[in-house]
């Protein structure tokens, strides 16, 4: 029995040392409610009214009050419940693959890029490149499902054993009355029974499959049989049973398959966060562009409704004296009133696309009354460098690969799924259990006066039967092994071939992602080429437009053109002056875009996810 006692003690101290060496993650059953303060950044910017904002602003209170990062902040803690449970030998109850998208927002200025100037002769409106246009779903904030995996999961397969101990114990009394129909079975009609049961047990786990089970059980009885040599008696017995499966259920490589995921999805949960950051510091950048466009072009319009007022009062001079027919002067008024419903236009989309923005950069969104009054005033001007960098694409491609955290999160989730396909290539083997048993036994009770007992032993207390236990007085022990074999077992072997076809189809949606993020790359460089060509002609196209209404201003005052010209040439003018404004926000937002697809944007705009994880800039 001493054997048997080293035996647990060994393989408890070795589920210990596991344990300790597995170290797992604090978590506790209370965390603090969800804190909906905005950063005093927010307040530190207003000032007279006014929230003076900057790009690099605009990043440091999105990465502190965005709601987004916050929700995936909490994937930390999520992912740390799954490996304390995996380690007690649960099931995995998995992490959300969801990245929410910043909203499309109502884009740039909604004028055309005019790339053709103005000819002295004719008025055109000339080529076309679109900008954003106002979408239904501008305050809509779409989410990416970034799982490789399918929405149905993989099987169980083979069950995991519980690796916390548990201890069990029973204490009852019973009183128990049987007739007799032979009076010589116990010399009484009516055989009575009554006494105590006290047991207790303690049963562990291992990752190699095994199990372990200590009993130590109790029984008391006190009978009024006039023939049985005791009057009352004690039975008890120690027993230790070792089940070790062979074949099902067997090694820890199987065993201990959802420790590993778990601990590999805490990984993909720290790619996750970064992933929801990139989503969110592109999509700050591009509102941002798009508010700081939609700014200038509210000038534009602005500069427009005062060429157009001028021109009313110059028309109007000139009418009165009888140099201009009344009927130029109807024009002039009508260019007024449709700059004017311009400027309102502008002026409309860019308090749209302010209130976006507060709501991404606040954990109040519009509810904070200062904030909701504070208008945004941008410190950034769109730039558009000399020369861009060039770099081949092979190797922008090679930096996407390695850089980018959704494609290095689904690679991480085909090996979950290679992991997982153990317990379900497991689940279609035969059970094969080697089983030992060891076991002391003890007796005592007090005799009866009216039976001899040869057996001296047996008389005494609990004392007695306890030493009989541990100086074993009465050993069983026992060693086999025991097969269960299933027929033809459909069950198994339709979970595996299915798991196996979904890892197949997760390998090949990994391939997408990869091809995908291949095409993003070169979008991206092709929209940068793009935008920049029409920024250059747009540049042009204003300083012809410039040229052309000035010259056709000085025909208009020498009375050799008339005011519908005049008109016409201001309204490409100010189309012009957008154009350049939309094109320089094209730019900017391509240039995003290629930081995005190469998985560079965040160490670009000098971002570190340590920071962010803590969400303090």
């Amino acid at each position: 029995m001493h054997k048997s006692l080293s035996l647990v003690w060994l393989l408890a101290a070795g589920a210990g040392i596991a344990r300790c060496q597995e170290q797992p993650p604090r978590i506790t059953h209370s965390y603090p409610p969800a804190d909906f303060r905005n950063s005093p950044r927010v307040h530190d910017l207003i000032r007279a009214g006014n929230l003076y904002l900057s790009q690099s602003d605009a990043l440091a209170l999105a990465i502190e009050n965005n709601l987004d990062v916050e929700l995936q902040r909490f994937s930390f803690q999520v992912a740390d419940t799954d490996v304390v449970r995996a380690q007690g030998g649960g099931l995995l109850r998995g992490v959300p693959f969801l990245v929410a998208e910043s909203p499309i927002g109502v884009g740039g200025p909604l004028s055309p890029v005019v790339t053709n100037p103005a000819s002295a002769t004719s008025v055109t409106t000339g080529t076309t490149v679109s900008t954003n246009a106002l979408e239904l779903g501008a305050l809509g904030e779409p989410l990416t499902d970034l799982s490789v995996q399918g929405t149905i999961p993989q099987s169980v397969g083979t069950a995991v054993p519980s690796f916390d101990p548990s201890v069990t114990g029973l204490l009852n009394w019973t009183h128990q009355t049987l007739p007799q129909t032979n009076l010589f079975s116990f010399g009484t009609p009516a055989l009575v029974a009554s006494g105590p049961v006290g047991n207790a047990g303690l049963t562990q786990s291992f990752s190699t499959g095994g199990q372990v089970n200590l009993s130590f059980t109790n029984t008391h009885q006190s009978i009024n049989a006039l023939n049985s040599s005791y009057d009352s008696y004690t039975n008890s017995s120690l027993g230790l049973t070792v089940t070790q499966p062979l074949l099902r259920g067997f090694g820890p490589a199987l065993n201990r398959r959802f420790i590993r995921i778990a601990n590999i999805d805490r990984k993909i949960t720290s790619l996750l966060f970064e992933q929801q950051l990139i989503a969110t510091v592109y999509g700050i950048i591009r509102l941002y562009t798009d508010f700081v466009a939609l700014y200038e072009d509210v000038k534009v319009k602005q500069e427009s409704v005062n060429a157009a007022e001028k021109l009313y009062s110059d028309t109007k001079a000139q009418v009165d004296e009888g140099t201009l027919a009344p009927v130029e002067m109807t024009r002039a008024n009508a260019q007024v009133f449709a700059t004017r419903q311009d400027l309102i236009n502008a002026r409309g989309l860019l308090e749209e696309q302010q209130a976006i923005l507060k709501n991404l950069l606040t954990r109040t969104g519009n509810a904070d009354p200062v904030v909701q009054a504070a208008t945004i005033i941008p410190t950034d001007l769109l730039n558009i460098p000399e020369k861009d960098e060039t770099r081949p694409i092979q190797e922008l491609f090679a930096e996407a690969m390695a850089k980018r955290p959704d494609l290095s999160q689904a690679s991480l989730q085909i090996e979950t799924s290679e992991i997982g396909l153990k317990g379900s290539r497991n689940a279609v083997l035969p059970e094969l259990d080697l089983v030992g048993v060891m076991q002391n036994n003890g007796l005592a009770g007090a005799l009866n006066p009216l039976v001899p007992v040869p057996e001296s032993a047996l008389t005494g207390g609990y004392g007695t039967v306890l030493d009989q236990i541990f100086t074993r007085h009465y050993p069983t022990y026992g060693i086999g092994v025991q097969l269960t074999l299933p027929i033809r077992n459909r069950v198994a072997q339709a979970d595996l071939a299915r798991d196996e076809l979904q890892l197949r189809q997760s390998q090949v949606r990994l391939r997408q992602a990869q091809n995908e993020a291949r095409l993003e790359v070169e979008d991206a460089l092709i929209a940068m080429r793009r935008s920049r060509g029409s920024y250059e002609a747009a540049v042009q196209a204003r300083k012809f437009q410039q040229e052309s209404l000035e010259a056709e201003q000085l025909k208009y005052e020498v009375g050799a053109s008339t005011s519908f010209f005049v008109i016409q040439y201001e309204s490409l003018l100010a189309q012009a002056k957008s154009t350049e404004v939309a094109a320089m926000s094209a730019y900017v937002k391509a240039r995003a875009a290629l930081e995005r697809a190469t998985g560079a944007i965040l160490e670009a705009h000098g971002i570190s996810l340590d920071a962010a994880v803590k969400g303090r800039m």
